[in-house]
C-alpha cells in the first residue's frame, strides 16, 4: 500500500504562486506515475499534470500548461506541483495520485488540499 498526503494549499489572490506538496510513504517502490487531479464541488475530477518515475516525462493540462510545474524527488518522497501567476478557476480541491503495484491506473490517493483563488 502507499499512503499519500498532501499540503500547501491555501487561500491566495490572483496573480500570485504556491507550492503544494505531496509526501508518499508505504511502498513507494512500487510507484511509476504520480500525478495531481483537482475538482470543484459538483463537478468531476480532472487531470492537472503527470510526471512519470525518472521526473523526464511530464504532461500538463492545457489549462495550466505554463503556469504549472511538477516535480518530484524521489530520494525523499516526494512530489510538488509549483503554481504561478494563479487565476480564480485554478480554485479546486487538489488532489495529489499515484500509479504503482503494477496497476494501469492512478490506484492511490490523497486526501486534497483545498486551493482557493480570490479576484
Amino acid at each position: 500500500q502507499v499512503q499519500l498526503v498532501e499540503s500547501g494549499g491555501g487561500l491566495v489572490q490572483a496573480g500570485d504562486s504556491l507550492m503544494l506538496s505531496c509526501a508518499a510513504s508505504g511502498r513507494t517502490f512500487s510507484i511509476f506515475s504520480m500525478a495531481w487531479f483537482r475538482q470543484v464541488p459538483g463537478k468531476s475530477r480532472e487531470f492537472v499534470a503527470r510526471i512519470e518515475r525518472s521526473g523526464s516525462v511530464t504532461n500538463y493540462a492545457d489549462s495550466v500548461t505554463g503556469r504549472f510545474t511538477i516535480t518530484r524527488d524521489n530520494s525523499k518522497d516526494m512530489m510538488y506541483l509549483h503554481m504561478i501567476n494563479l487565476k480564480p478557476e485554478d480554485t479546486a480541491v487538489y488532489y495529489c495520485a499515484a500509479q504503482g503495484g503494477g496497476s494501469g491506473s492512478y490506484n492511490y490517493w490523497g486526501q486534497g488540499t483545498a486551493v482557493t483563488v480570490s479576484s
